[in-house]
């Protein structure tokens, strides 16, 4: 049975529970009582390190805010920009929440985890987070789960739902069944979304509307350092991180 979240996932001024026409609460999946744990417990305090973008692992094209919660992307063309966090992880159970507009994301926005190594810049718009061995993301625009340049799988696996407004950004499509599955089984993300990262067990998840969709990608690398990351083709984007909570093995 899916579990919907709630208590401080709602904690925010500015935040409200999700309606009753919500994509997400029927596609959450059971979770663990250690992470049953770290999301009803208390937020840290906001301004906690591990909520900073790095101004070192940051693509040229991105501009950090005083005080690295925020990065903004210039208007550059023809190119596809990252960011990683400022501090990683190698053990625990770790929860952040990206805000990211969808009116500001454009395609190829992706949000996910990389290694240290993972490339911050590439020409072109591509998927960047998940285009190399180095990297796990999730396109938000079009739900696939992307690593080592594959795209793998839809996210979340079980669709029981679609909204009748995503099959509108695919009308320039062909009509082959294909793409209208595709079409049938895009969600659209809304501006706030958590990521859940397992470093011990190496696995990654997301909740979206107080829901966990499940684990995005499993077998991660253990014991090496893993950085939430994000990549964007769209200029003006603003993409804000914030550390919420963490939990150690024991």
């Amino acid at each position: 049975m899916g579990v919907s979240l709630s208590v401080w996932l709602y904690s925010r001024a500015d935040d409200s529970p999700p309606s009753s026409s919500s994509a997400f609460p029927p596609l959450a999946v059971s979770i663990s009582s250690r992470l049953a744990v770290t999301l009803n417990s208390s937020p840290i305090a906001p301004g906690d390190s591990r909520s900073r973008w790095s101004s070192t692992h940051c693509s040229p094209s991105f501009l950090l805010s005083g005080c690295k919660q925020e990065v903004t992307r210039s208007p550059v063309e023809l190119s596809t920009d990252g960011v990683r966090a400022e501090m990683g992880v190698k053990s625990g159970l770790h929860v952040w929440e990206v805000l990211w507009s969808p009116n500001q994301r454009g395609s190829h926005a992706v949000i996910g985890i990389s290694r240290q190594s993972c490339p911050l810049r590439a020409p072109g718009y591509d998927v960047l987070i998940g285009r190399d061995p180095q990297s796990w993301g999730w396109e938000l625009k079009t739900n696939q789960l992307w690593h080592a340049g594959q795209s793998l799988d839809l996210y979340p696996g079980k669709r029981r739902w679609y909204h009748p407004e995503a099959v509108g950004d695919f009308r320039t499509m062909s009509s082959t069944s294909s793409h209208k599955k595709m079409a049938q089984t895009l969600l659209p993300i809304p501006e706030r979304v958590l990521l859940v990262l397992d470093a011990d067990a190496g696995t990654l998840g997301f909740v979206v509307d107080g829901s966990f969709l499940g684990e995005a990608f499993k077998d991660l690398p253990r014991g090496v350092e893993l950085f939430p990351a994000v990549s964007s083709v769209r200029g003006g984007a603003r993409i804000r991180l914030r550390y919420l909570n963490g939990a150690t093995r024991e």
